[in-house]
């Protein structure tokens, strides 16, 4: 109950509600880093993002909590971190993770809180369940049709979004649209006629079929230079550009939409938010609590003719707060009982906060595929990460549709063969990670050197530690007392939980083995 009241607090303190009520527009990429120009790269084609962010406030502290897609989007729709809402991993398939029964979303919120006054809409990928826990009035996604069809077919979403805003403004409703992409995430490993990103499904290339509102954006992969944090190799410049392709078509989606939006004459009181559930599916990227796995990019277009556009803000952020923000926009309060963390991000539209060393985002990371019990908690401020890895004695897994990825393709052969590879890490450095990670963002932006041992920063460190702990007991993280030792929190110590040792400290831990040689694989 602790985080509910903290956040009613910051809701409240922060100038909730909005001066006045706005419709919210969520435009939400799959899979998506900063490639774009307003984020300052200049080979990845995005002119509708671009204008976006000229219209209004780019965030270049943006975090999402957990790096996987339906967490991630659980996060969005619920304001709580994954290890809360109980969305622990992939809610498709075999995997089968749900949110808890008594968790509530912004969809069943808002209609609640309204009696039915706000109409709620979501047209794409939607990756979440149970059904009756995120129950839009307007539903057009996975569920309904393939994935591609309702997420990258923008010709269709565009259509599907057009009947949702006429339906908004002919029953004069106020509205919140969640318009999820399924670009720019990767289909190699299920669909690889298509291509690694399915750049060529819909390209109008022979077999591939034609979607009208798209004109494909080819990129010369001999052109493009690698991020520092991949390797720097020709395989990757080639998957670059196939994941260009799709970034491009993606921005086409987002055009269509706040050109649907402006043509439904809807668009003077409409708040427009852009960002991506996750990093993009490289070695530390998606799945990982390292930058390039939790970094987001925000964008938040607001038509309030006082509030801040064509500027940036450092403000330290969470997609955590998009919930508190939505409600604050259409000016309704949570109901009683309603657990969540995050503050609205309407006040920093009209004044930046000023900067503190300690402004502090977490990260909650459990699974990802069924299979990838791995988990993670994190806190970041703005110079210090520290990371808690509470399966630090098993190797770090690796999902599916990475797995065969070229990328990971060449990072694997390379080792096997005991190759070279232009990478700053290897792949055992990338599998076996310590329980601690501590870096020094400032100086260390690609997380190279561990802190930890080091004793200049014990003080940080246990500072850090104290912070994580505290957050994970006022969200009521099952992990908390992990990995040596077990939370006890009914019975006896249902009023004062505790965390009960499981003598690991009196263990002599035995070294990993050392891998001399590989089993046969089958090479993708």
């Amino acid at each position: 109950m602790k985080v509910l009241l903290l956040s009613l607090l910051l809701l409240l303190g922060s100038g909730c509600c909005a001066k006045t009520a706005q419709n919210v527009l969520l435009l939400l990429a799959d899979d998506a880093g900063f490639e774009m120009g307003a984020y300052l790269n200049k080979f990845c084609q995005t002119p509708n993002l671009d204008a976006l962010a000229s219209r209004g406030l780019l965030f270049n502290n943006a975090f999402t909590s957990v790096s996987s897609c339906s967490p991630s989007r659980a996060q969005l729709l619920t304001g709580q971190a994954s290890h809360s809402s109980g969305m622990y991993g992939l809610h498709q398939g075999v995997h089968n993770f749900n949110v808890l029964p008594g968790v509530s979303s912004l969809p069943n919120v808002l209609r609640e809180q309204s009696n039915g006054r706000i109409f709620s809409g979501i047209i794409g990928k939607k990756h979440v369940g149970p059904a009756p826990n995120f129950r839009f009035d307007f539903e057009q996604t996975e569920e309904q049709h393939s994935i591609n069809q309702i997420g990258r077919n923008i010709t269709r979403m565009k259509e599907y979004a057009r009947d949702f805003l006429a339906q908004a403004k002919r029953e004069a409703r106020p509205f919140f649209l969640m318009v999820a992409f399924h670009d720019p995430h990767r289909c190699g490993h299920i669909t690889p006629q298509y291509g690694e990103f399915c750049e060529r499904w819909g390209s109008g290339e022979e077999g591939m079929g034609t979607i009208p509102d798209w004109k494909p954006i080819y990129y010369d992969w001999r052109n493009l230079e690698v991020p520092a944090w991949l390797p720097d190799t020709d395989v990757v410049r080639q998957e670059l550009s196939a994941q260009y392709m799709t970034i491009s078509r993606l921005d086409q989606g987002v055009g269509l939409m706040l050109r649907e939006l402006q043509a439904s004459g809807l668009a003077e009181e409409t708040l427009v938010i852009y960002t991506s559930d996750n990093g993009p599916p490289f070695p530390g990227g998606r799945t990982n609590l390292y930058e390039h796995g939790i970094r987001s990019p925000l964008i938040v277009s607001s038509p309030q003719p006082d509030d801040r556009r064509h500027e940036t803000s450092a403000a330290m952020v969470s997609l955590l707060d998009i919930y508190p923000s939505v409600l604050d926009a259409l000016q309704l309060l949570p109901p009683n009982g309603t657990r969540f963390s995050g503050q609205s991000l309407l006040p920093v539209l009209q004044k930046e906060p000023e900067p503190q060393e300690n402004d502090s985002v977490f990260g909650s990371q459990s699974y990802h595929e069924v299979t990838m019990a791995y988990p993670m908690r994190m806190v970041r401020n703005r110079r210090y990460k520290l990371i808690h890895n509470l399966n630090y004695w098993a190797d770090f897994p690796i999902d599916q549709d990475f797995y065969t990825s070229p990328t990971f393709q060449q990072i694997l052969n390379a080792t096997i063969n005991k190759q070279h590879l232009p990478w700053y890490r290897t792949l055992r450095q990338y599998y076996q990670r310590p329980e601690w990670e501590l870096y020094d963002i400032k100086a260390d932006a690609l997380e190279r050197t561990n802190l930890v041992d080091k004793p200049k920063f014990s003080s940080i460190l246990k500072q850090l530690q104290q912070k994580l702990y505290k957050w994970q007991v006022e969200t009521e993280d099952p992990w908390r007392c992990a990995p040596h030792a077990v939370l006890q929190a009914q019975g006896v110590f249902k009023k004062d939980p505790v965390c009960l040792t499981l003598g690991h400290e009196a263990l002599q831990r035995p070294k990993r083995r050392v891998l001399t040689q590989y089993e046969e694989y089958v090479l993708v």
